[in-house]
């Protein structure tokens, strides 16, 4: 139970009891500042607690964003202030502060709340103020100004406002336009019935798997039922996300399985469409496996490129400011976040073809697509980095080299590669990297199962990975080593498995780069939460992208085909049960702050 601490007596007519009641406050009143005082220090620390002006006026909606919710320690609208257990003792400093300083002036002169929020801020403090828009928070000073703010409160709808604000601020336009019209008033039938968005994302999860063992079944029915299926779970993926905005019930757990579901569901139907494909006698395995290849690295370039430059100063560049100006034409913006296939238009896609064409046919769509977008949105990004004059920090680079995933083996190298000159080709250490990729690919390409050259060539993958994390990675392109890292490890995996030529050794590697790839995003959502890498006891277990690569040429080398795919095979149980379990384990119980992006990934 929260407590609220309603500071002076309601105002005749005033429903501020009843709206705390209806938000889950247990209300006690506090006739000066020393009892408020007095009654802040019975609630036990572990309880959530307000100190609210009685003479507030306002919506239950502003109330509901200022005190409710559960993703910041400290939080405050005009009248009202709320600490977590997280933020006790600083509102608890705070009151006494102000309680000394005033001596005990009564609460009618002004706002206690208001009071200790500005006390907070003088001592650096920070406390939420959730953006309220048309609601009206106000703590009025007298009569008629109290009329006009009940009278303002009456011109608003906070339903309608409440309703509009779950869905996301920055959307796709197929989103956008043809699912959140709808889809938040699911997100309000979920909320009255006390659903969680937690229930609606597993929800979404099974859906998209159920499509994906209808695309499995190789039937035509089973294919128009799978892309109606994955429309379904895709309107079920944004009402999981409007419903934790609609009732403010973010949660950690929430927050990893909202992160971590859509990828699952996403390579889940790939390889359901493989299967049914597979049924029909046509094998596009090698075609699932490069679509979820291609879009784990579209992905890996946002989140890097996203983290090299979050915190960067002087960063600016024409390019930027070309963008900001495009965004001023309201056309383009839809037209720039539709070409880059974000995850409505590509499930959309996806849905309409798996429906109406062949597996084969949809993964060509898929993969012309994702590879158009991946050269947009890189090109755009590249001309960015080498145009704008910003100094990375030390966070940037520590993200980076976290998101690289070096294992044992280009981590001890490169302690021993200090002396090696701080910056690579073009200024960036992130080019040394693809050095060693790019051999390694064109042997792959060009010589047959089990030859020996892509070992020997693997070997100068790692010394050329080792090279690249060497030194911090703050070189305006090195932003692209993880996504070289990833490019070249899932692609070694799929030209060894289709170059073994037998059956079960492309869906092995599928189900390998699957395990790696949650491994990958994992380790993003963990820094985007600032909750730190996986540990590094992790990294070392599954070898890291460099051992991983290494390990894989070997075992083609030495076994025969139909005994590199059992190898494949177990590597991938493994790494997917040690990532699974650790995993599960730091999201379920380490507390790490919820993340919900409020833009659409790709």
């Amino acid at each position: 139970m929260s407590t609220a601490i309603l500071t002076g007596q309601p105002v005749p007519g005033s429903s501020i009891e009843g709206d705390l009641r209806s938000l889950g406050y247990d209300v006690r009143v506090a006739a000066d500042p020393a009892d408020a005082e007095t009654l802040l220090a019975q609630v036990p620390g572990d309880q959530r607690v307000a100190v609210v002006d009685a003479r507030f006026v306002g919506h239950l909606h502003a109330l509901r964003l200022g005190l409710t919710d559960p993703r910041f320690p400290l939080a405050a609208i005009p009248g009202a202030v709320t600490a977590q257990p997280a933020g006790r003792q600083a509102l608890t400093r705070a009151m006494a502060r102000e309680n000394s300083a005033g001596g005990g002036t009564a609460v009618a002169v002004d706002s206690l709340a208001d009071r200790i929020v500005t006390a907070l801020d003088d001592e650096g403090t920070d406390v939420h103020r959730p953006e309220l828009g048309s609601l009206v928070a106000a703590v009025p000073a007298d009569p008629q100004a109290r009329n006009e703010a009940r009278q303002a409160v009456a011109n608003v709808d906070d339903e309608a406002v409440r309703l509009k604000s779950a869905v996301k601020s920055r959307d796709g336009f197929f989103t956008t336009y043809c699912i959140s019209p709808y889809s938040r008033y699911i997100a309000r039938w979920c909320a009255r019935r006390g659903l969680t968005p937690n229930q609606v994302t597993t929800a979404s999860l099974i859906t998209a798997l159920i499509a994906a063992g209808c695309a499995a079944t190789g039937t035509r029915g089973g294919f128009i039922a799978a892309g109606l299926l994955l429309i379904f779970s895709f309107v079920l993926d944004c009402t999981d996300g409007q419903l934790a905005r609609y009732s403010l019930q973010y949660s950690t757990l929430g927050a990893w399985l909202d992160a971590t579901f859509d990828r699952a569901k996403e390579y889940a139907y790939y390889a359901g469409l493989a299967l049914g494909a597979a049924r029909g006698g046509d094998d596009v395995w090698a075609l699932a496996l490069g679509a979820m290849v291609l879009q784990t690295c579209r992905h890996v370039v946002d989140f890097s490129f996203n983290e090299a430059n979050h915190d960067a100063t002087a960063n600016t560049s024409p390019t930027a400011a070309l963008s900001d100006k495009l965004d001023s034409v309201g056309w383009t913006v839809w037209v720039r976040r539709m070409i880059v296939l974000p995850i409505g238009e590509r499930w959309a896609m996806i849905a309409v073809l798996t429906a109406v064409t062949t597996p084969r046919i949809t993964f060509y769509a898929l993969l012309i697509g994702c590879a158009f977008a991946a050269t947009y949105t890189t090109a755009g990004r590249v001309l960015r980095s080498l145009t704008r004059k910003a100094q990375r920090t030390d966070r940037a680079a520590r993200a980076l080299a976290d998101l690289a995933d070096s294992g044992p083996l280009a981590e001890g190298l490169a302690s021993g590669m200090r002396r090696l000159p701080a910056r690579g080709p073009l200024g960036s250490r992130a080019l040394v990297a693809l050095e060693g990729a790019i051999p390694l690919m064109v042997a792959l390409a060009l010589t047959d199962y089990g030859s020996a050259l892509p070992v020997a060539l693997a070997a100068l993958y790692v010394l050329a990975s080792a090279a690249a994390v060497a030194h911090p990675l703050k070189g305006a392109l090195d932003w692209l080593a993880p996504p070289f890292f990833r490019a070249a490890e899932y692609g070694t995996v799929l030209v060894l498995a289709a170059k073994a030529d037998v059956n079960g050794a492309l869906p092995a590697a599928f189900g390998l780069v699957a395990a790696v790839a949650y491994h990958h995003y994992d380790t993003v959502y963990r820094i985007r939460g600032n909750a730190g890498a996986p540990p590094a006891w992790l990294v070392r277990a599954i070898g890291g992208h460099e051992g991983r690569t290494l390990l894989v040429t070997v075992l083609a080398a030495v076994l025969s085909a139909s005994q590199f795919t059992v190898a494949l095979t177990a590597l991938a149980v493994v790494v997917a049960l040690v990532v699974l379990v650790e995993s599960i384990r730091f999201w379920v119980s380490s507390g790490a702050p919820a993340v919900h992006d409020e833009g659409e990934p790709a």
